[in-house]
């Protein structure tokens, strides 16, 4: 059948489509938390470090959740991943993220000495 006689048929979503949506939702969700954490309050980094950590767990939770998850789920959330590892490791040049924050971060983190140190 022409598309073009369908009309809003042709976006119709199909059972899978659904099944997305709903996994997608939960995911969101941590995103949406975690934007309007941001926004509520001028973010330092004491406050996105930890965040961006809490966001980074959400995504590996999301990505080894083999039983629950669809495989694009979890292609997607590995690309997401990628680029929250992108933007933490330009937080190393940044001029905020002097010695003193990061060594308080890590503590608070509970990172080990020898992470602290290789830091």
């Amino acid at each position: 059948m022409d598309k073009r006689k369908l009309g809003l048929r042709q976006y119709k979503l199909e059972a899978r489509d659904w099944v997305l949506a709903k996994q997608l939702c939960s995911i969101l969700k941590v995103l949406r938390d975690a934007t309007l954490y941001f926004l509520h309050d001028m973010p330092n980094l004491a406050m996105v470090l930890p965040a961006m950590d809490y966001i980074n767990q959400m995504f590996v939770n999301g990505i080894t959740d083999t039983d629950n998850l669809d495989s694009a789920i979890h292609a997607a959330l590995g690309v997401a991943k990628r680029t929250l590892n992108h933007y933490y490791s330009v937080t190393d040049f940044s001029e905020f993220c002097t010695p003193c924050y990061k060594l308080k971060y890590f503590k608070t983190a509970n990172w080990e000495d020898e992470w602290i140190q290789t830091a």
